[in-house]
């Protein structure tokens, strides 16, 4: 207790730093009070249907991306996720069109243009769900909710979702630029927070219940928790070093070489991003419903079904997809070989320059393999959770999306803040080891 009080006195001591987590704090202030604000025209206390059709299932995982606005009727409903798909797309055709390829090659400017790009598409995506949001809203809600009716409200409406959007896109970029840590996962990571102690209660009263299993039940429920999390804090660091050895054997080259040395790969290089990218992908039917899961069939209901087969198949098939992807696009095996070439560094029995290229390539595809697959398994964690009894709610934290986002984000904002205090010769966050954050973030394209 006496070293966190002497830490948090460090941190409060660096004018800087206490600047940077005062403005963050203040953004995230404002985010969460526009996640309470609802459209103009809507009763919001009207608004107890839209809230029973978001207590669970993929509806509620869209709710929580949102922090809750989505089932609040919020100028902020739409959240984040538009501007995730749009930098999907971008990031896709940085693969396919060879003007995109240009771009990513340009540096600084080439980076510029593609996010304004990215901010365009993001605008064309809200412009395509917000009417379908609003047809929701139609659907769930009774008639007398609405205050303002007709053309005139369809069109505010869609205005002002789009600018709550483009204005949550853009206090992320501020966190980013001024404020500690990034904005974007910052964002995500506080709605999903947002919705933990409420989820935590509920189901603690359901397992007080005379069926519900007792206070023994819910203890369990915890401790597979806390060891869940302990494994995402795993699977999110990866493996840092892989010893040349260990790497050769993986290949099946038998020159070991002499002296015990490390290649920089880990085992799960893309960190959140493939299941971020995944979740987005998933959202697109419930979008193409326009958001009305209760009522829907056939393939649309199946890929809405967050407990289906097809839904956790299709979604755990992307992960490993995307994980192959985002590592290629983060890890070029040929610009490794380059610096270690002009570095003077070498593989012990592998020739410098395409050889090692070809090698560290090899390595990265094997290892990657295993990475994706446990990502996806814990990825679908909550889909098994809910079929055992555990509230929906609730399940959402045992794996899935939410409880990487959040074990991501916490240990780059921690790793932010001990990065401060090592640079101005205090003592860091722990005393044994430094904190390792993620080589992936939300908005880290």
């Amino acid at each position: 207790m006496k070293a966190l009080i002497e830490t948090i006195k460090n941190i409060y001591r660096i004018e800087d730093l206490r600047a940077r987590i005062l403005y963050t704090l203040g953004i995230i202030l404002v985010y969460r009070l526009g996640s309470y604000i609802p459209l103009p025209g809507i009763d919001p206390a009207q608004l107890a249907t839209l809230k029973d059709q978001t207590s669970g299932g993929i509806m509620g995982l869209l709710d929580m991306f949102s922090g809750g606005a989505f089932s609040n009727a919020s100028i902020f409903a739409l959240g984040i996720m538009p501007y995730i798909s749009a930098s999907i797309v971008v990031q896709l055709l940085g693969i396919a069109i060879p003007y995109f390829q240009r771009l990513q090659k340009e540096g600084e400017s080439g980076r510029r243009k593609m996010n304004q790009i990215t901010r365009y598409l993001t605008v064309i995506i809200l412009l395509l769900q917000a009417p379908g949001y609003i047809a929701n809203l139609h659907a769930q809600l009774p008639e007398s909710a609405f205050v303002i009716k007709g053309t005139f409200f369809v069109i505010s409406s869609m205005i002002i979702l789009t600018a709550g959007t483009m204005f949550v896109m853009w206090m992320g970029e501020r966190i980013t630029d001024n404020g500690l840590g990034n904005g974007i996962s910052l964002i995500i990571m506080i709605g999903i927070i947002a919705r933990l102690p409420r989820s935590l209660m509920q189901e603690l009263i359901s397992r007080l219940e005379p069926s519900g299993g007792g206070l023994v039940a819910f203890v369990a429920e915890l401790v597979v928790l806390f060891l869940v999390f302990v494994t995402s804090i795993l699977l999110v660091q990866g493996t840092r070093k892989i010893p040349v050895q260990y790497a050769k054997r993986i290949v099946g080259n038998k020159q070991y070489g002499g002296v015990r040395q490390y290649i920089p790969l880990k085992v799960n290089a893309a960190g959140v991003m493939p299941i971020i990218f995944a979740q987005a992908i998933m959202f697109l039917p419930l979008t193409l419903a326009g958001f009305a899961s209760d009522s829907v069939s056939g393939f649309i209901a199946a890929f809405t079904n967050f407990t289906g087969f097809w839904y956790n198949m299709v979604f755990a098939i992307l992960i490993v997809l995307f994980t192959y992807f985002y590592t290629a696009i983060t890890m070029n095996p040929t610009q490794m070989a380059e610096d270690m070439k002009k570095n003077n560094g070498f593989i012990p029995g592998i020739k410098p320059g395409k050889k090692t290229a070809e090698f560290l390539d090899s390595v990265m595809s094997r290892i990657t393999l295993p990475g994706s697959l446990f990502l996806a398994f814990v990825a679908i964690l909550p889909a098994f959770a809910t079929m055992a009894g555990v509230d929906s709610q609730f399940a959402g934290f045992f794996g899935g999306t939410t409880l990487l986002i959040l074990v991501g984000v916490i240990l780059d904002t921690l790793q932010q803040i001990e990065s401060h205090l090592l640079m101005r010769h205090y003592d860091g966050l722990m005393k044994t080891g430094r904190i390792k954050g993620r080589t992936g973030n939300v908005s880290a394209y």
